[in-house]
């Protein structure tokens, strides 16, 4: 099971663990919006006890156990579209997303 990152989203995320001195970036999914499911993605000043650790391009993810079947082989960006910036999940077990963009199913 494999989480990554890829060289723009291990860039932004190192910039704001410097500043925020946190452990990791903890990403997770709940329950939420319209196809079932939303991703959850904070900086982590503490890792959990029951937080599984992944390492990509320097970055600690900290995942919890439940969250980590349906995050399984994401790889995260961060992109740039006009005047738009963000974190970009490529999740791979996606079957169905809504229109807007902010929730999934697998």
């Amino acid at each position: 099971m494999a989480i990554t990152l890829t060289e723009n989203a291990a860039r932004r995320v190192q910039t704001f663990l410097a500043k925020r001195a946190a452990v990791g970036l903890r990403l997770a999914v709940k329950t939420s919006g319209c196809s079932g499911m939303a991703y959850a993605l904070e900086f982590a000043d503490a890792a959990g006890q029951d937080d599984l650790h992944f390492e990509s391009r320097g970055v600690t993810l900290l995942i919890d156990p439940k969250s980590l079947p349906y995050l399984d082989g994401t790889e995260l960006d961060f992109v740039r579209e006009g005047l738009n910036e963000g974190f970009k999940f490529n999740n791979p077990n996606v079957k169905n997303q809504c229109g807007c963009g902010e929730s999934f199913a697998v």
